[in-house]
C-alpha cells in the first residue's frame, strides 16, 4: 500500500516513513500542505497522514482543496493535544480520523489499517465510468457489449477505474499488481496492451494511454 505522509518536522517525519516502510508501506513524503495538495492531485495513495500546523499552507486548507477534488482517500490528521478547534474543523472538513501528538507507533500503524480496512469494505463492487461498467467481483468488463478479465488484468482495471485521469508509472502498476511476482517490469506493457485490446473489443470510449510523462491513464477517447 502506498502512503503519503504530510509532515513539515524532517525528524519526525523520517522516523515515521521508516517505521511504516518496516511494516510493508510504500512512503511518499511532502513537506507543506501545498505539496500534499499536488501531489494528491497527480498520485493514488491507499491513506494521507498529514499534520495541521506546517507552512505554506496547512493541513486543513489542504484537506479541504483535496476533498474539493473528489478525491476520498482516508485522510489521518496529526495534531497537537492543544488543536481541539483544529480537530473538529479537520473532521468537519472530511478527515477520517485524527492522533494526538505525541504518539505511540503501534497506535499510528493500527489506525492506518482500520482506515484503509474501512476504505476497502465502502468500495462498490461496481465500478462505473463514462461507458464502461467493471464488476469487480465477477472481473467482467462492460460497455456495448462484455468481457471476463484475467486476476491480473482486473486488478490493473480496478485500479484506473479507481483514479480517472491519473498517470501510473510501470513500477506503481508492478507494484500493484505483482507485488513480491518474479517478473519482469516488461510485463506490464504486455498487460496494458491486453486491456487496450478488451476495452476496443467491447466498444468502449475509455482507452488506457501514456501521458506526457509516460505515465498510463485511463481517460476518454478524443
Amino acid at each position: 500500500m502506498k502512503i503519503l505522509l504530510v509532515e513539515d518536522e524532517p525528524d519526525l517525519s523520517e522516523v515515521v516513513s521508516a517505521y511504516l516502510e518496516h511494516n510493508g508501506y510504500n512512503v511518499e513524503v511532502a513537506a507543506n500542505g501545498r505539496e500534499a495538495v499536488d501531489k494528491a492531485f497527480d498520485n493514488a495513495y491507499d491513506a494521507i497522514l498529514m499534520d495541521i500546523m506546517m507552512p505554506v499552507m496547512d493541513g486543513i486548507e489542504a484537506l479541504g482543496e483535496i476533498r474539493k477534488s473528489g478525491n476520498i482517500t482516508p485522510i489521518l490528521l496529526l495534531t497537537a493535544k492543544t488543536e481541539v478547534e483544529d480537530r473538529i474543523r479537520g473532521l468537519d472538513a472530511g478527515a477520517d480520523d485524527y492522533l494526538t501528538k505525541p504518539f505511540a507507533m503501534g497506535e499510528l500503524l493500527a489506525r492506518v489499517r482500520s482506515m484503509t480496512r474501512r476504505n476497502s469494505d465502502y468500495h462498490s463492487d461496481v465500478l462505473i465510468l463514462e461507458d464502461v461498467k467493471f464488476d469487480t467481483k465477477t472481473g467482467t468488463l462492460s460497455s456495448k457489449n462484455s468481457i471476463r478479465l484475467a486476476s491480473k488484468e482486473a486488478m490493473m482495471m480496478e485500479l484506473f477505474m479507481h483514479n480517472p485521469g491519473k498517470g501510473f508509472a510501470r513500477t506503481e502498476i508492478y507494484d500493484h499488481v505483482w507485488k513480491d511476482e518474479d517478473e519482469d517490469i516488461e510485463i506490464v506493457d504486455m498487460y496494458i496492451s491486453f486491456l487496450q485490446g478488451k476495452l476496443k473489443s467491447i466498444g468502449a470510449k475509455l482507452v488506457i494511454e501514456t501521458d506526457e510523462s509516460d505515465k498510463y491513464m485511463i481517460h476518454l477517447q478524443g
